[in-house]
């Protein structure tokens, strides 16, 4: 399987970390990362997945052209997810949309911890649109940038940490990481909370075989 992840913003290396946790999770499989060169360093609000929407849709030919058989958009706001599968050769998944398929078969309500309050419209509005209203708690963002997210200082962990914590004592046993710079960062947060962590990248690359094998077999 070729499996392409495409960075609808700028930041290459937030690309290679995306790359390196879908390897854990099909290591058989090669996988690609793509980083959109003109899309803004980060997706942060509505603003920034429009601005990076045309890159991101310049890259379907050239992903044809490398046969990819999964296109994964690896930004938590699935930017540009809708265009992007009414123009692609093959199935496309966003990893938010691929975190909420994993945790509603989990069982049980989650929620999403985010980034910045100006993400938390654009994840609502994904959420209800794709069938997950009544199943997600709430989306509850960190206050922390993108970048920083991903940086993962000790300051940024002990805060995401302790944002987990508080987040135990809602109604949610599984909670979506609501950024794709959190992949890095899964195994650590993990280790410091009680409840189950879902990584929309991991989740994608889990879910991408499937696709791959169900859009092979009605070609």
């Amino acid at each position: 399987m070729r499996l392409l992840f495409i960075n609808p913003n700028s930041s290459a290396h937030m690309t290679e970390s995306i790359v390196m946790a879908a390897r854990e999770v099909l290591p058989g499989a090669e996988i690609l990362g793509w980083t959109n060169a003109e899309g803004p360093p980060a997706i942060q609000g509505a603003a920034d997945g429009d601005a990076a929407v045309p890159g991101l849709l310049a890259l379907l030919p050239a992903a044809r052209a490398e046969g990819a058989d999964v296109i994964v958009i690896a930004c938590f706001d699935d930017t540009g997810l809708a265009e992007a599968r009414a123009r692609a050769h093959c199935p496309v998944i966003g990893i938010g949309q691929a975190g909420y398929h994993v945790a509603a078969l989990l069982g049980a309500r989650f929620a999403v911890l985010t980034t910045l309050p100006v993400s938390v419209p654009v994840i609502e509005g994904n959420i209800r649109a794709q069938g997950f209203g009544a199943a997600c708690e709430v989306v509850r963002p960190s206050g922390l940038a993108v970048l920083e997210v991903e940086d993962g200082s000790p300051e940024t962990m002990a805060h995401l940490a302790a944002e987990l914590t508080a987040m135990e004592a809602g109604e949610a046993t599984a909670v979506v990481l609501g950024c794709a710079g959190m992949s890095a960062h899964l195994a650590t947060l993990q280790a410091g909370t009680r409840l189950t962590l879902v990584d929309g990248v991991r989740a994608a690359a889990g879910l991408a075989t499937a696709l791959m094998l169900t859009a092979q077999r009605a070609a």
